[in-house]
């Protein structure tokens, strides 16, 4: 199974960026055309998708892993059946799909007088006409940012939280009596080095969904690629490529580019996180 959907794709796409592939026409091999014509040629990808993409990321996926892990600390301090109810209610947004998200948030940030935000800011007198929140370059990137951090609490939020409550407790009996003082102290020199493995787990899963992440710019903005690109992620760039142009070949060579950014923050995670033997 692993062969099947991860290791023949991969190689599949590695072949396919070497060629021209219309979809209609054989593939036909090319050699590094691709990779030299994104970056030598591809103003998008080097002026707007990368800067977007590392902004974002950077943005969102130490931002959400360290919202998730203090969220899931602060529950673990909680008692159970609160902590359910928080539980659950922290992680059902990650379980909506992007464009289902995009509704809930368009209503809100609808350019128009009937939009949420422009309705309370012209109330109070901050602007004087509706702002086209989700097609201005100033502010869609910094939304797809806020609604991203907002349902990033996923499983990796879930995996911290299992993590903290199966701490043993004698470590924090023990740390008291060797002179932990505080709440802050317990945290640093004992849970966070007894769910390594959780914490690894967590931000694998932050590094792969933050770099694969692509439907809620499209969804709020309606289109793709973003207006102007200020939206416009690496994902979006592989998709219109391999949906709007049918250059699969092309949008192949972006996959592995994506994949290898991917593969070199993953083993920075592991280098964090990780044991000497893995």
């Amino acid at each position: 199974m692993f062969s099947i959907f991860i290791v023949i794709p991969v190689i599949a796409a590695i072949y396919l960026s070497f060629t021209y592939f219309d979809t209609v026409r054989a593939p036909i091999l090319i050699g590094f055309g691709n990779y030299i014509n994104i970056l030598t040629n591809d103003d998008v990808f080097m002026q707007y998708v990368i800067p977007n993409t590392l902004k974002y990321a950077i943005i969102v996926g130490p931002g959400g892993y360290i919202l998730s892990f203090l969220l899931a600390w602060m529950l673990a301090q909680l008692a159970p059946r609160i902590r359910t109810v928080l539980a659950l209610i922290i992680y059902s947004p990650s379980l909506t799909s992007g464009v289902t998200m995009g509704v809930l948030w368009r209503v809100i940030f609808a350019g128009d007088n009937t939009g949420y935000l422009n309705s309370v800011l012209l109330n109070l007198g901050i602007i004087v006409e509706p702002i086209i929140w989700l097609q201005s370059q100033d502010f869609l990137l910094t939304i797809m940012i806020v609604v991203t951090l907002w349902s990033s609490m996923g499983v990796g939020f879930l995996a911290m939280l299992a993590g903290i409550l199966n701490v043993n407790q004698e470590l924090y009996e023990a740390g008291y009596i060797d002179g932990i003082k505080n709440k802050f102290q317990e945290m640093i020199y004992i849970t966070i080095p007894s769910i390594k493995p959780q914490m690894l787990f967590g931000a694998v899963m932050a590094i792969v969904g933050t770099f694969s992440a692509s439907g809620i710019g499209v969804a709020l903005s309606g289109s793709n690629p973003t207006p102007q690109y200020a939206g416009q992620l690496i994902v979006n760039h592989i998709e219109y490529y391999g949906f709007y142009k049918y250059e699969m070949g092309y949008a192949a060579a972006l996959s592995v580019i994506l994949l290898l950014i991917v593969y070199l923050f993953s083993r920075f995670a592991f280098k964090l996180f990780g044991s000497k033997d893995e």
